[in-house]
């Protein structure tokens, strides 16, 4: 199959808004890949290049040669391409990358060099998400798309979950499970504006500390640990004292979930861009360890000793937890005795400077990858992850860089952002020359003052509240709003949808 079949259905599927046009589409490429070609096809066509990484900027593509004037590359050429760059390593590892890609890209076509470029920066936003692939991957495969999506979640990846249910069927799919040494799709926690809008009057819950660290996935199998970020990327190599502790846990295999925080003196938690800092990769680990320690701070078990616990309820995942992890390297928690009971602890943890807390149903199984009911999170203000659509050339000292930003919730119905406002505050001049770059780079359009560009990039956000407005399509607008942080640890998938915010409002 040649990558210009897979780029012509890509297209298609960034064209419409019907799912199940998407759907169809996306399904019908499948059932005509070759065995070898589906795992790499569905990775392509949900934005993931295979290899995750090939040690490739955005500098080392600028000199690419000009392209092909016909399509020849087959998606397998394209794969072996990338595999060859991704092994390079040692002195002169950048002048060979170079050289590999520009022989790869002297053989594409225009539309071919920008897929490849989006694939390999990680940018390529088509319209095929997780709600499209996991049921194209059933419609052509005929596994009931419940099945395909519990696969998903313990593989972590869509791809190899679409050559079992495509090549092999129900069996194959059924057969996916939690592998220790492979990460997980992470459980995600859903948003309350309250603390009583969390707490249900009868229901047996768990209420604990949410912290502003780095989400870790830890998966012991002897003396071998391995860490992985919310994004399944493996850290173990930047956080060498969590590594340390894990090991040392009474457990020849054991998979926790949890974070990883480094603290003042005090005892209180240092600001996320202390901790972040660990995970950066032109860091040197050890030095940073040295200045910055973290602590590991986990709250569930996924697995112990060859039983998988993920369907277990929390009630007996946290029992377990208990009796495997010290309590130095445990989450704050408690049970939800009262709704008063939870907003005291509520209290307690943002006076102690953390970033608010997480009610968590009791009885909940571990739901990979969902974002529901079971986990519900609770900030002291108002915050949403939205995605910049656009961003607006700045005046006065801030002339020169690129200053306020446009703000757009995810539609899931359209598939699209609608916009919720702009903000220029909270942004520090360190901030304002680095969103100038990044900006300036996913650009498509620029009228002098506003330029627009790939809604790619997701900010966190603090708001006063929302106000009706009749000026954005939503219906919303938000009040006072400010910047956190920028989320690279996000994608523009993952961000909140104009329902979230909705329900916020109290609509």
């Amino acid at each position: 199959m040649l990558l210009e079949q897979v780029i012509s259905v890509s297209e298609a599927l960034r064209a419409t808004r019907s799912r199940l046009a998407k759907r169809d589409a996306a399904a019908s490429l499948l059932r005509a890949a070759t065995a070898d070609e589906v795992p790499l096809v569905a990775s392509y066509l949900a934005g993931v290049l295979p290899q995750r990484r090939i040690g490739v900027g955005w500098r080392g593509l600028r000199d690419a040669p000009g392209p092909s004037g016909s399509a020849t590359v087959s998606v397998t050429e394209f794969d072996a391409a990338m595999t060859a760059v991704a092994a390079v390593n040692g002195a002169g590892a950048v002048a060979r990358r170079k050289q590999l890609l520009a022989d790869l890209f002297g053989r594409l076509t225009t539309a071919e060099q920008r897929f490849a470029t989006g694939l390999i920066q990680g940018e390529l936003r088509q319209g095929a998400g997780d709600g499209v692939m996991l049921t194209a991957i059933a419609a052509a495969s005929g596994v009931p798309e419940a099945d395909i999506r519990r696969a998903v979640m313990l593989a972590g990846f869509t791809a190899p979950v679409a050559a079992a249910a495509i090549n092999h069927g129900a069996e194959a799919v059924a057969a996916v499970g939690l592998v220790v040494g492979r990460p997980v799709r992470p459980m995600l926690a859903g948003s309350a504006p309250e603390i009583d809008d969390a707490v249900e009057d009868g229901l047996a819950q768990q209420i604990e500390t949410k912290l502003d660290g780095i989400r870790v996935q830890a998966h012991k199998d002897g003396d071998d640990v391995r860490l992985f970020t919310r994004s399944l990327e493996e850290i173990t190599d930047r956080l060498p004292e969590v590594v340390e502790a894990v090991r040392s846990l009474p457990a020849r295999t054991i998979v926790l979930d949890g974070e990883a925080i480094a603290f003042a003196a005090d005892g209180r938690p240092l600001p996320f861009q202390v901790t972040g800092a660990r995970t950066a990769s032109s860091a040197d680990p050890q030095r940073l360890r040295e200045q910055t320690p973290v602590t590991p701070q986990f709250f569930d078990l996924l697995h112990r000793d060859g039983v998988d616990l993920i369907d277990r309820p929390l009630r007996e995942r946290a029992r377990e937890l208990a009796q495997v992890v010290p309590a130095r390297w445990l989450i704050r928690h408690a049970e939800v005795a009262s709704a008063q009971q939870a907003r005291e602890f509520f209290a307690e943890r943002v006076a102690h400077g953390d970033e608010g807390v997480v009610v968590k149903d009791l009885a909940a199984p571990y739901a990979a990858g969902r974002r529901g009911a079971g986990w519900v999170k609770v900030k002291p203000r108002h915050t949403l992850d939205l995605v910049v659509l656009a961003v607006e050339r700045g005046s006065g000292r801030r002339t020169g860089l690129l200053s306020n930003i446009h703000l757009g919730a995810r539609d899931p119905e359209s598939g699209g952002y609608l916009m919720l406002g702009k903000t220029f505050k909270g942004m520090t001049d360190e901030m304002l020359r680095w969103q100038t770059a990044r900006f300036t780079e996913l650009a498509t359009d620029d009228d002098g003052w506003v330029v627009h560009v790939r809604p790619e990039q997701v900010v966190e956000i603090a708001f006063d509240g929302l106000q009706r407005s009749s000026r954005y399509p939503g219906g919303l607008a938000l009040r006072f709003a400010r910047v956190i942080r920028y989320r690279d640890d996000k994608t523009a998938e993952e961000a909140d949808t104009i329902d979230t915010v909705r329900t916020l409002a109290g609509g």
